[in-house]
């Protein structure tokens, strides 16, 4: 783990994190480098949401590690943030689909703070070069802006999280409903105001 923390500390880009964090899975096991990549407080589903830490601690690597690679990467203007997105695949089943990962740069280097994936049907996606939007450095993004709130769950208690970079200019939230339902979106800042990138919502 100190041996990659090391490694993704002199890292430039939240995609050369994810491309270092996909290869670790390769090399050392997948649950393996979940754990070392992820912070303390961070966030996967299964399906409602779990503290990573927690739900890995005493998970074993399985035979095959998933395979992924990020195709869109939303970076906040200062570059301490970032959003990635792109295809999973898993060859032993024949199944794919789609991950989201929220990065933040600490001292020690980049580590995530959300994962998130879903099960697509049709054909596997293509390995393509990656997408980078940055967030516009002009103007004063709403350091506190209003992220979007679910309906009222009729039997529990909505879970949500949400954050933004800390020059404002990129911002994230989660929600998952009674149901397991996860919804999940992404704003830029491009320089008069927010532009939503990225909306996804996932089914249990």
């Amino acid at each position: 783990m100190i041996a990659l923390l090391l490694a993704t500390a002199a890292l430039p880009t939240a995609i050369d994190a994810e491309r270092a964090f996909a290869a670790d899975a390769q090399r050392r096991g997948q649950w393996t480098a979940f754990r070392a990549t992820a912070t303390e407080d961070a966030v996967m589903f299964n399906p409602g949401p779990v503290n990573a830490q927690a739900f890995l601690k005493d998970k074993k690597d399985p035979p095959e590690s998933v395979k992924w690679w990020p195709t869109q990467s939303f970076v906040s203007c200062d570059g301490n943030l970032a959003i990635n997105h792109g295809p999973w695949v898993i060859a032993r089943n024949n199944s794919h689909g789609t991950f989201t990962t929220v990065w933040q740069r600490q001292n020690i280097g980049w580590r995530w703070v959300y994962d998130g994936g879903e099960t697509l049907k049709g054909s596997k996606p293509a390995v393509r070069k990656p997408l980078v939007r940055k967030a516009s450095c002009n103007g004063k993004p709403n350091r506190t802006m209003i992220l979007p709130q679910p309906s009222a769950a009729p039997n529990g208690t909505i879970n949500e999280r949400s954050g933004q970079s800390n020059d404002g200019t990129l911002a994230w939230s989660w929600t998952v409903d009674y149901s397991n339902t996860r919804r999940f979106a992404t704003w830029l800042w491009n320089g008069r105001t927010f532009v939503k990138v990225l909306d996804q919502t996932v089914p249990a």
